[in-house]
């Protein structure tokens, strides 16, 4: 399998004002130094909690938030470095769907006119084959024509999802990548999109990254997962072993969490150098060394660790 997408120190730092009426701002390091790979027909589940940084990972690998150092290799081209021509280009290639789809969709267009509208702005059909394309988008993510001329206000959420991902397909993408796209559901219709996305990735050859804080979910629909805490990679590898043989403190917190154990968590308080290991503040095998510096990601391709207490 050739590898799709190649993602090297990544970066996406934002300022904000320490208070309301403050002058003075911190830095937020939201993407800190992200590398990854991902092959072709493989999904990446990535997981973590709110604030962890996995939403604007996302928003960066499509461009919507411009990284500020690093490299997004899709195929043998670096994202960052070609021109705005060939940019655009690439964009029917590489889809997001997000986690509201009413958002995502235009209120003022029907659903046949908004699955239709990609497919004719990148000439994948003309005016007299899109119908039977449209039909055939719908009735592959489980709807009918019935829903032609319906508008987003007047569908269920899980109605909406299926539409923004039926949009998001009609231009063949190579990459797809689900930012939460179920979170914003009932659990029954979580089942059935994630049935869906599954389905799709069993019937072709696309990449997805698949974005949670549900690891239960992540680890149904993906090949590999990932686990970030405030912006940083803590440890990632082939689903099983993250699941089942976890190495890093964080992950196994959120291992019990998703089995529906109680976990509390003590924080010393205590000063801690910038430098620090990310989740110092939090874990219960901080020692001297976690105070002054985080730890690299090392381990093998099946499952790497950035903890100083891991031997690995």
């Amino acid at each position: 399998m050739g590898q799709v997408l190649s993602v090297s120190e990544l970066e996406k730092v934002f300022e904000v004002r320490k208070t309301a009426f403050s002058i003075s701002k911190k830095i937020i390091k939201a993407v800190d130094k992200i590398s990854f790979d991902l092959e072709e027909g493989k999904t990446l589940g990535i997981v973590g909690e709110s604030g962890s940084g996995k939403s604007t990972l996302a928003r960066c690998l499509v461009l919507l938030e411009k990284p500020d150092g690093g490299a997004i290799n899709f195929f043998d081209q670096n994202l960052l470095m070609i021109g705005e021509k060939s940019l655009k280009g690439l964009q029917k290639d590489i889809q997001i769907i997000f986690q509201d789809p009413y958002s995502s969709l235009n209120p003022r267009k029907n659903i046949f006119d908004t699955i239709a509208e990609p497919l004719l702005f990148h000439k994948f059909v003309n005016s007299e084959t899109v119908y039977e394309k449209v039909v055939s988008l719908l009735r592959s993510i489980g709807l009918d024509e019935d829903f032609f001329n319906k508008y987003p206000h007047e569908m269920s959420g899980g109605q909406r999802q299926r539409v923004a991902i039926g949009r998001a397909l009609a231009t063949n993408p190579t990459l797809l990548i689900a930012d939460e796209p179920v979170s914003s559901l009932d659990v029954s219709i979580q089942a059935q999109i994630i049935n869906l996305l599954i389905d799709i990735k069993e019937h072709s050859k696309i990449s997805m990254i698949f974005i949670s804080h549900d690891l239960n979910i992540v680890r149904f629909i993906s090949d590999e997962i990932m686990v970030m805490y405030k912006g940083k990679v803590l440890e990632i590898g082939d689903k099983n072993e993250v699941f089942y043989h976890p190495f890093h403190p964080y992950t196994q917190m959120l291992i019990a969490a998703s089995r529906g154990e109680l976990c509390t968590i003590k924080d010393k308080g205590k000063f801690i150098a910038d430098e620090a290991c990310v989740y110092y503040p939090r874990c219960e095998l901080r020692d001297a060394l976690c105070a002054r510096v985080m730890p690299e990601l090392t381990g093998t391709k099946e499952h790497s660790v950035a903890c100083h207490k891991v031997a690995n």
